[in-house]
């Protein structure tokens, strides 16, 4: 049986030059909030800021950058906010249901459940 590997394979090194060596992350990224770009990419853009703008070009989660550039989700939310900030890309984030939101009955969502087994 082979080891598992550590889910952040990545240079401690490396990662630290992607970021500036910043490490406290935005918390306006949540792992599905929708990232679009907003301009393609110019000439002396950094390299992970140039794929997230090509990856970006349609409608894709910060979770799915991250695994498109086999980066830490940290570090793409550090590179996203940089983007962010200067309006090359825009973020639109998952719509919160209200606390008291009123949400089917199990009763209900077993039935359908048995009806989709049936099919």
């Amino acid at each position: 049986m082979t080891p598992r590997r550590p889910v952040d394979t990545g240079d401690p090194d490396r990662l630290y030059m992607i970021t500036g060596g910043r490490h406290r992350v935005d918390d306006s990224f949540d792992l599905v909030t929708l990232i679009v770009s907003e301009c393609e990419p110019v000439p002396g853009m950094q390299s992970e800021h140039r794929r997230i703008l090509e990856v970006c070009r349609h409608p894709a989660a910060v979770v799915e950058v991250a695994a498109e550039l086999d980066l830490p989700v940290t570090v793409v939310k550090i590179l996203l906010s940089d983007l962010l900030a200067t309006r090359k890309i825009t973020a639109r984030h998952p719509r919160r249901t209200p606390t008291g939101a009123a949400l089917p009955e199990s009763a209900l969502l077993k039935q359908v459940l048995d009806g989709l087994q049936n099919l």
